[in-house]
């Protein structure tokens, strides 16, 4: 059974001082030490924070330029294809220019040919009408 006397007030004094003791040797310490890791795992968690909104800052940053450089890239491949639609235009103009004069030149060398041509036979046509008045008639004619 539980007897009060003087060595129960020893026994709480020692508890008590016991309790100071660990305290100062013991639970402070441990206590220190968790709130500086608590601190530290705030510390860093902020830090984990800071970089994860950076990185998605980047990535916008760099879906932002991959868009803006495919439009620079779509409005550059169309430049290009206006500017060869065009020098296609020019070519093709050159080039019927071209076919054109060969066709006005071998059209007036044809036409000089005919003139040659025509001129030869009108010098024949005395002969020649002459000939098949003959052959026609079956006599000479003169």
């Amino acid at each position: 059974m539980l007897n009060i006397d003087g060595t129960m007030f020893l026994q709480i004094a020692n508890f008590l001082v016991l309790l100071f003791i660990l305290n100062l040797i013991l639970f402070r310490p441990i206590r220190r030490v968790l709130a500086q890791r608590e601190e530290e795992m705030n510390s860093r968690q902020k830090t984990i924070d800071d970089f994860q909104g950076q990185a998605e800052k980047n990535e916008r940053g760099i879906e932002e330029g991959v868009v803006q450089a495919r439009k620079e890239g779509y409005a550059e491949k169309e430049a290009l294809k206006s500017h060869g639609l065009e020098e296609e235009k020019a070519i093709l103009q050159e080039a019927g220019a071209g076919v054109e004069q060969k066709l006005s030149a071998a059209k007036k060398e044809i036409e000089t040919k005919i003139a040659v041509a025509r001129e030869a036979l009108e010098g024949q046509i005395a002969s020649f009408s002459d000939e098949l008045a003959q052959k026609i008639l079956g006599r000479s004619i003169q």
